[in-house]
């Protein structure tokens, strides 16, 4: 079975800039406090990486 990752939202995207923005909804968080569980693949390495300072990761069974 794939690892997953859990990203938590952790910072407002307020003053972000549009990219950041939209990979955040991408991700599927729109708020601070949001959780979503993604199968970790490289492309969302790669997303996870373009708003790691917005979101909190940890890997989850």
């Amino acid at each position: 079975m794939m690892a997953r990752l859990k990203v938590t939202q952790t910072k407002s995207a307020i003053g972000g800039k549009q990219n950041q923005r939209d990979t955040l909804r991408t991700l599927g968080l729109k708020r601070i406090g949001d959780v979503v569980v993604k199968e970790d693949r490289p492309e969302i390495r790669g997303m996870v990486t373009t708003v790691t300072h917005l979101v909190a990761v940890e890997e989850v069974e």
